[in-house]
């Protein structure tokens, strides 16, 4: 069976609660609760993971690695724009396909959320679908 890691950046578990008008209203719990019911529906495991630290995330990226998962969904958040060190974590293995994720279309917003620095490091990014984006990525790991 398929293991997928799913991790979210900073300020994830606040959906619901931070700007509705982006992200939408559903809460975090919400979208977990989607992705453990596709899970069950595609035949496959889940671990979903979030964190508002920048080293709890490299560390689960390398963790990742080590418990030989069979691909890795990850919506860094902010950090997408500048930490060179999720995108070395991230550049580090190569032993499965990563998709990044962002809910909303990052290249419509803000200037500074048009750079990417961590998709390089990925196999594919998923912008601007909102939660179902993740179900999106998942499909393309299962492929």
């Amino acid at each position: 069976m398929k293991k997928i890691l799913v991790i979210n950046g900073p300020n994830l578990n606040f959906l619901g609660i931070r700007e509705k008008n982006i992200y939408g209203s559903e809460n975090y719990d919400s979208l977990v609760k989607m992705i453990e019911d596709y899970a069950k529906e595609k035949g496959f495991e889940v671990e979903c993971y979030q964190s508002n630290h920048e080293g709890a995330i490299i560390d689960k990226i390398q963790e990742a690695y080590y418990r030989g998962i069979d691909g890795l969904v990850i919506n860094p958040g902010a950090y997408t724009h500048y930490s060179y060190a999720i995108r070395d974590a991230l550049a580090s293995v190569t032993a499965f396909p990563k998709i990044e994720i962002h809910i909303s279309d990052i290249n419509s917003r803000e200037e500074f959320r048009h750079v990417s620095v961590t998709e390089p490091a990925c196999d594919g990014q998923i912008v601007g679908e909102g939660l179902k984006g993740y179900l999106m990525a998942i499909d393309r790991i299962l492929e």
